[in-house]
């Protein structure tokens, strides 16, 4: 669901408006920003809260707690936490904007009134409320008949100031929340993607959304091979996951070439798009097929990316590669034992037909190398062991250069998005060992396993500056959370669209 956003201009009265404002909490006690009109859109505005009076309704100033004030004739009022200003940095405030989504009366616009100067750039304040409030609105009603409850009709960011906002501020909001929106869309749109039915989201129709998305992206073009161009290009892995399943695989290329780029650093990102896993031949418990319509969210999160970086305008070169098939035990699927060839040469002994995304990334990571791009990142929901060393929020990252760990490690961070690094521990190279090809595609059972498929990958990576960010357990969300709804999370999206335009 797509929901207005825009930036008032003045202390304009907006009609039948949920009024939201910041309260941050102090060893004083709660404080209500400076600077706030007495009156908004006939909301009455109070300049102080009582703290004990708060306390006893279980609002502390936490941020992300709301209180709503209530009338019987006036606007509602939301008291929203941000906890201690002086520590309110851009999650804090996206955390706001969702909360902010979360407790405004249904078919009512929510008007959140911004003071300025905020702890951060004005511009990332913008930013990040928007982001935040957007992520947090109600998804789609899915294949259920029952009408979705009413959401807020639209989201109001009012800027204001003790001394009024001066119009550079005023352009910077608007700069910000135009941005913010953009990167929510993006992320709204793989989340959809991801949560979609396997049946209504085949390879091709996969593919079909891609170039809908992509073709109206300012410098972007956009190629779909189809199952005889992949035979044709070598991309054993990719053909050998896809031999079990009807439907014909497809690998969509995306490039974002800026105008005088030549020179620019470009980025390749590589997406993992297993639109049905059910583990092959190696079949997968009930259980653990349930949530495997969303083995296809790398794909969907490097798309999206390449999209935000375009219409942002990125100076970076971005190509996207993203390799979609099912994994289906059909009569003609791969059998334990089988050697795949890769897309590079290198041979693979599958001893496991569910270990099938390093196989898909084998091939995507091989065309990469051939791109003699400055950077390669792969995305994709590739082992459970990570769920078990890190658990629900944080995702791994392993990679060959310390640098583009770190830079991505710190754009997570920014985003709100944790990352910690695993070591590619050359020991462990062994466990890789096949008696009959180049390597197999599991190691030893119980042991290493998020690291020893960061192994896997390195030798399709060709020696160059190389990330992989296996986001298995963050991103799908059990329960709703603030800017998180339960079911896909579009997890390191924001990550990556924040270290592209770093770049630039």
């Amino acid at each position: 669901m797509t929901i207005p956003v825009r930036v008032a201009q003045g202390i304009e009265p907006i009609e039948g408006c949920t009024v939201v404002l910041p309260v941050a909490r102090d060893p004083e006690g709660l404080l209500i920003p400076r600077g706030l009109p007495s009156e908004f859109s006939g909301a009455v505005v109070p300049d102080h809260v009582d703290t004990q009076w708060a306390a006893r309704q279980g609002f502390e100033g936490k941020v992300g707690e709301t209180l709503v004030l209530r009338t019987v004739d006036n606007p509602a009022v939301v008291l929203c936490g941000i906890g201690d200003a002086a520590r309110a940095d851009a999650e804090v405030w996206r955390r706001v904007g969702a909360a902010a989504m979360r407790a405004s009366s249904k078919a009512t616009e929510v008007a959140l009134l911004l003071p300025l100067p905020s702890t951060i750039e004005t511009r990332a304040v913008a930013q990040a409320v928007v982001e935040g409030a957007l992520l947090a609105s109600p998804k789609s009603n899915g294949s259920k008949s029952a009408p979705r409850d009413g959401a807020p009709v639209g989201f109001a960011v009012v800027p204001v100031a003790l001394e009024g906002v001066s119009g550079e501020d005023r352009e910077l909001v608007e700069e910000g929340a135009a941005r913010g929106a953009t990167v929510a869309d993006a992320v709204c749109w793989a989340r959809e993607l991801i949560d979609r039915p396997a049946a209504q989201l085949t390879p091709r129709r996969f593919a079909h959304e891609a170039v809908r998305r992509l073709e109206g992206d300012p410098n972007v073009t956009v190629d779909v091979w189809r199952d005889t161009e992949i035979e044709a290009e070598r991309l054993g892995g990719l053909l050998g996951v896809a031999a079990g399943s009807l439907e014909p695989p497809r690998l969509v290329k995306a490039t974002y070439n800026p105008p005088g780029s030549a020179s620019a650093p470009h980025v390749v990102l590589v997406g993992k798009g297993i639109t049905f896993d059910s583990g092959g031949l190696s079949l997968k418990t009930a259980d653990g097929m349930t949530t495997m319509k969303t083995d296809m969210t790398g794909a969907a999160i490097v798309l999206g990316a390449l999209s935000v970086a375009a219409r942002l305008g990125a100076t970076a070169r971005v190509t996207a590669i993203a390799p979609i098939t099912e994994n289906l035990p059909g009569q003609r699927a791969m059998k334990p034992g089988d050697v795949l060839t890769a897309r590079n040469g290198t041979t693979i002994e599958v001893l496991n037909t569910d270990a099938e995304g390093r196989l898909v990334l084998a091939d995507g990571l091989s065309l990469a190398v051939e791109l003699e791009p400055d950077a390669i990142i792969d995305v994709a929901t590739l082992t459970g062991a990570v769920r078990v060393a890190l658990g629900p929020d944080v995702a791994a990252i392993l990679g060959s250069d310390p640098t583009l760990v770190g830079a991505l490690r710190e754009c997570g961070k920014a985003q709100g998005e944790a990352f910690w690094e695993l070591p590619l521990v050359d020991s462990y190279e062994s466990h890789l060992d096949s008696d009959i090809a180049d390597l197999k595609n599991i190691g030893k059972p119980g042991q290493a396993g998020t690291i020893v498929a960061g192994l896997f990958l390195q030798r399709f990576a060709g020696g160059r500056s190389w990330a992989h960010l296996d986001i298995a357990a963050t991103g799908r969300a059990e329960a709703d959370d603030g800017y998180l709804l339960k079911g896909a999370t579009g997890f390191s999206l924001r990550t990556l669209v924040a270290y592209l335009l770093s770049l630039s």
